[in-house]
């Protein structure tokens, strides 16, 4: 065997792990993207046309689709396409859509408001509970309208 060939066994096998385990998760389920850079194609294969590259990390997706270790995604925009399972993660994230939305001290429109949120900002969001999510932005948390983001 060359070493090459081991190489190439060795990026094989550290595929399989996280393709596995989302390979089990009912469809459609969010993710996100957990790489700086990462490719969208028409097909499931490198082989095949890239539509779009994401310089984003942590940037929602919506998994619609399996096809061994790949998964066919939904972007913020409702672009669709192919990417392999190893860009992604099942960390929670959402963008803030609209215009600039305010995050609460608690889930309540009376509650005081904690930060301000444009649009396009992307945060980790946890506890969704009736409409709202609690949403961090680098640390800046607060309460945010579900309504208010695409990710939930």
């Amino acid at each position: 065997m060359t070493s090459r060939h081991i190489l190439i066994a060795a990026v094989l096998m550290a595929t399989v792990g996280p393709a596995a385990a989302q390979s089990d998760v009912e469809l459609p389920y969010w993710a996100s993207i957990n790489v700086d850079e990462a490719r969208m194609r028409k097909g499931p294969s490198p082989d095949v046309p890239v539509i779009w590259e994401y310089r984003r990390k942590d940037l929602p997706v919506k998994v619609v689709a399996r096809f061994e270790t790949w998964r066919k995604i939904e972007d913020p925009d409702g672009t669709q396409g192919w990417m392999a399972a190893r860009l992604l993660s099942r960390t929670r994230t959402a963008i803030v859509t609209g215009e600039i939305r305010a995050m609460r001290e608690d889930a309540s429109l009376s509650a005081a408001v904690a930060y301000r949120a444009e649009p396009g900002v992307v945060g980790r969001i946890t506890d969704c509970k009736n409409g709202w999510c609690l949403f961090d932005v680098k640390g800046r948390k607060g309460w945010i309208q579900t309504d208010h983001i695409w990710g939930d």
